[in-house]
């Protein structure tokens, strides 16, 4: 935990701007006020503040806090308030003494009447205000001994002719004397939103995501829970690594705070809090039932009084005044008595399974196995669904149903380890533990599952095949070793001879860590293995993940039937659908091109998932998403879904999602035209991802390198790196391979390799590519295109530019506009210049530098005037320019100097002084500084000239044409 000097006064600027009012000019007369909040809302603090604050200024400071055990000792609160100005008392009259001295205890006697104490009071008040004005504090005055208050009273009446500052502190509902003088009231509510997460971030920095949604929830703007309610958390808790308990565990001031009342109200009335606050769904008739009271006797009464809760007259809803009262009450009840109450609940709640069996599992006190059986059955019924179980409804009384389903996940990972302990038979116990690890993979408890799975032991019953899929996702999400969990899955199933029923969840389990592990491998091999385990199902029942195998494995011959089986399997999603069916659905979206239609379910789900819930699953959700976003130009929405799920990746320990996710960014900083942050991160990605065998990572890899090649004009490089992924003649149908065609394409096309470019799409196009979607078809247009004879290239440009939807993917759209604009610019074509000002819109609207910087010289080429902000102003020498392009098209210094009859050394010299000139550090970024360069910007170069390509790919000095 960290503080910061003020810290706990966020959002309170206003009440301290009132009380600074008051000591402005305190010598004018007296003045008072009233503080008046809930417990632990900070009405103490301010007068902390309040203290420091008067003292700066010159005044002196009193101060009493009542409490409890002193309200019955007369002048206990002035002996507090007053002892420090003992010595004063010596210059009053001896009668004002001698009755002063008794309240302090210096001399013997017997306690002063009220009246003499109070007047003696404000005399000794009246002589110490000559020196400096005084400030006055009582905390807690509902706790004053009545002797002090009744000479306070007297006092604060009195102090309009001396200047004294009276403040006081009150709880919200508590009874005082103080309400008759009449003091002004200043009502301290609970912090705003913003001020309570200023609060929390800057006590407890590094609190996981949805650790810290939850406390801000349950503190509801309470400054005391906000500091203390993470104290009562461990690490592993805090850091979101570990789940947080339905009800949150509360210190015994937080617990004396929102409980203090408890104590004071009848024992039937706390019988039926107790009730209501062990299960936050029941209604006020559940409630009744549990605590054996009738509609008749309104028990609740003195609750209401006590403003513990409300109640809707109009549908008899209960709810607490704070969230924490449930904590707290929970917390002041015996074992014996919250086992009662459970035991309560199970009996009012028998037409309500899954709560009822989660109440008797709470009272249970030792191995029973019929209540393991229902705890079991209702948890993992709850998980089949995505509907909540007992103790996600137990989770907060605030919540919707919505926000109570997040904890679902997490709640069954629970409810199967106390089934767990619950059960009598060694062999249901190894299950229901082996299952608890397996959901502990899905709701990011990787750490526990090495324990869990050691728990469990190995018995007859212990389900093999999920202990394997349990390893196989530790070691994919936690070390990435895909090539050990596809060996453990094939031996799952040559061991699991059961051919697998439909409500088989164990097989479920499997299926989807195969998947996974299918996914970023381009060997067959997991493939297959995925196909034979499917077989083991009826197709209705393994439908998601048939979709997801054919949309990977088999696109360009399914490519029709995939694409409606998506709308059909989307359509038929319930709206809680589970994680499992979803998430299989969506990948193979997004190979289809078509997630966009279905974004608003996937996102459905991650909002329903993500505190508590299928962490496992919302963070490639978020990756699709991230990649969806990508496509359709959305790159600032792609790179803040991208950092939403590496949060959620780093802070529970999935370092196989967090490499997907820095791969797909590397793409993002490459598209961006921001090339040595590209190669940074694919390298990374790359040292990462190929000693585990992961090829599809290592390629995404590539694709972001050949992405920034490409940017800066590097065709050599980007063929070398795009080659890696598909071999020239080769196009694949896989991923990434599928959507690489145009980039292998171009870059041999400007690289001289013509007859492989046409080699290349010809075999695309005898594969069938084209046939996976519109997107694809359009790129593998453009590309044949590029490679077409002068008289064909024409109609076949136009031919994909308009493609159905072609518009939707622009990135793809608008190289295809820069290709053909540079076609027509050739042939000295009019039509040049809307085909380059189009792609040159687009690459600036979604942010690609490098490429609107390509397009804005092309502009240039044909007399177009364009200005950019990234422009080089620097002039360069004519000589400096010729070495600048001799440099930029890959001459050594030695080859530029034979050229231009230099020496070597001056070569490099020249180099030294332009690159300062053009912002750049080497001679890998000079080609695009030399074409981010307006006309005339040398002392050479002609007004209508510029840097562009030939049909190669070379640069070359072009003549401007209308």
């Amino acid at each position: 935990m960290t503080s910061r000097p003020g810290v706990d006064l966020a959002g309170r600027t206003a009440e301290l701007e009132l009380m600074d009012s008051l000591f402005v000019r305190p010598d004018r007369g007296g003045s008072g006020l009233l503080l008046r909040g809930a417990p632990g809302v900070g009405k103490t603090a301010l007068l902390d503040a309040a203290a420091a604050r008067a003292a700066d200024v010159g005044m002196r400071v009193l101060r009493a806090s009542a409490v409890e055990f002193e309200a019955e000792m007369n002048f206990s609160a002035l002996h507090q308030m007053l002892y420090p100005l003992r010595h004063h008392a010596e210059r009053l009259a001896d009668h004002h003494r001698d009755v002063l001295h008794r309240i302090f205890g210096l001399t013997p006697g017997p306690s002063p009447d009220p009246p003499a104490a109070s007047q003696a009071v404000l005399a000794l008040l009246a002589e110490v205000t000559v020196e400096r004005p005084l400030l006055m504090i009582a905390d807690d005055v509902p706790w004053l001994d009545c002797a002090s208050a009744t000479a306070l009273g007297f006092v604060v009446r009195r102090i309009s002719d001396h200047p004294i500052v009276f403040l006081a502190a009150i709880r919200t509902g508590a009874g005082c004397f103080f309400h008759q003088l009449q003091l002004p009231v200043r009502e301290i509510g609970p912090l705003t939103a913003q001020a309570a997460a200023e609060l929390l971030d800057a006590r407890w920095p590094g609190l996981g995501p949805s650790v810290r949604r939850r406390l801000l929830a349950e503190a509801a703007g309470n400054p005391l829970a906000l500091r203390e309610l993470p104290e009562a958390l461990s690490e592993p808790q805090r850091s979101g690594q570990d789940p947080l308990p339905a009800l949150l565990p509360l210190s015994e001031r937080l617990a004396a705070a929102f409980a203090s009342a408890l104590e004071r109200l009848p024992a039937p009335t706390r019988k039926v809090l107790l009730v209501a606050a062990l299960d936050a769904d029941a209604d006020l008739t559940t409630v009744r039932k549990a605590a054996q009271v009738s509609a008749g006797d309104d028990h609740l009464a003195p609750a209401q009084q006590a403003d513990l809760v409300h109640v809707d007259a109009a549908d008899g809803h209960m709810s607490f005044r704070h969230p924490l009262i449930r904590a707290a009450i929970v917390h002041r009840a015996s074992p014996s008595e919250r086992r009662s109450a459970h035991h309560s609940l199970a009996a009012a709640l028998a037409a309500f399974p899954e709560r009822r069996a989660w109440h008797l599992a709470e009272a249970a006190t030792g191995p029973d196995e019929a209540v393991a059986r229902a705890l079991d059955e209702a948890a993992l019924s709850a998980w089949r669904r995505g509907a909540p179980s007992g103790a996600a409804a137990m989770a907060s009384d605030e919540g919707t149903v919505l926000d109570r389903r997040r904890s679902t996940a997490s709640a069954a990972a629970a409810a199967l380890i106390r089934a767990g302990e619950l059960s009598p038979h060694p062999g249901d116990r190894s299950r229901r533990l082996v299952e608890a690890a397996y959901l502990a993979t899905i709701t990011g408890q990787l750490e526990d599952v090495p324990r869990l799975l050691a728990d469990a032991g190995q018995t007859l019953h212990t389900p093999t095949g999920l202990v394997f899929a349990a390893t196989a996702h530790l070691l994919t999400n936690d070390e990435g070793d895909v090539d050990a969990a596809y060996r453990l899955l094939a031996r799952a199933f040559d061991d699991d001879t059961d051919p697998g029923e439909n409500d088989n969840w164990h097989c479920y389990g499997i299926l989807y860590a195969v998947l996974l592990v299918s996914l970023y491998t381009l060997r067959p091999e997991p493939w297959q293995l995925l196909k034979a385990a499917m077989a083991r199902f009826e197709p209705t029942a393994v439908a998601p993940f048939r979709l997801c195998y054919d949309a990977y494995v088999d696109p360009t011959r399914t490519s029709d039937a995939v694409r409606k089986g998506l709308a059909d399997a989307f359509a038929a999603l319930p709206g809680d659908a589970a994680p499992w069916e979803l998430i299989p659905l969506a990948f193979a979206a997004v190979a289809m091109d078509t997630l966009s239609d279905y974004r608003y379910l996937v996102r459905r789900m991650i909002e329903r998932e993500r505190d508590g819930g299928a962490v496992a699953m919302v963070i490639p959700a978020l990756m699709l998403l991230c990649h969806d976003s990508y496509v359709h130009g959305q790159w600032d929405e792609a790179e803040t879904l991208a950092q939403e799920g590496l949060d959620l990746a780093a802070a529970y320990g999935y370092y196989f999602w967090e490499q997907q996710l820095r791969a797909l960014l590397a793409s993002g900083a490459a598209l961006r035209g921001d090339a040595d942050l590209a190669r940074t991160r694919s390298e990374d990605t790359t040292t990462w991802a190929a000693p585990r065998g992961m090829e599809v990572t290592e390629a995404y890899a590539r694709a972001a390198r050949s992405f920034a090649a490409l940017g800066q004009g590097d065709y050599e490089e980007a063929h070398a790196q795009v080659a890696r992924i598909d071999p020239p003649g080769a196009p694949s149908s896989g991923i990434p391979g599928r959507w690489k065609v145009l980039d292998l394409v171009e870059a041999a096309v400007r690289t001289g390799r013509m007859d492989q470019a046409r080699a290349h799409i010809a075999a695309a196009q005898q594969a069938g590519i084209h046939r996976i979607s519109p997107r694809i078809a359009m790129i593998n247009a453009g590309a044949a295109a590029l490679t077409a004879e002068e008289k064909e290239a024409g109609p076949l440009f136009e031919e994909a530019l308009s493609l159905p939807q072609a518009a939707r993917w622009p990135w793809e759209h608008a190289r295809i506009q820069l290709a053909y604009g540079q076609w027509l610019r050739r042939t000295r074509d009019p039509r040049a210049r809307p085909y380059l000002s189009a792609a040159y819109e687009t690459f600036d609207r979604i942010g690609a530098k490098a490429m609107a910087q390509r397009a804005r010289n092309e502009l240039r080429a044909t007399g177009v005037a364009t200005t950019g902000p990234d422009t080089p102003t620097a002039a360069l020498t004519a000589q400096e320019r010729q070495i600048a392009e001799l440099a930029a098209i890959g001459l050594t210094n030695k080859q530029i100097g034979e050229r231009l009859f230099l020496s070597h050394r001056t070569v490099g010299s020249h180099l030294h002084r332009l690159y300062p000139k053009l912002g750049v550090t080497s001679r890998a970024a000079l080609r695009a500084a030399l074409e981010a360069m307006a006309p005339g910007e040398d002392d050479q170069a002609s007004p209508a000239a510029s840097l562009t390509e030939d049909q190669d790919g070379r640069p070359s000095r072009s003549a401007t044409h209308d």
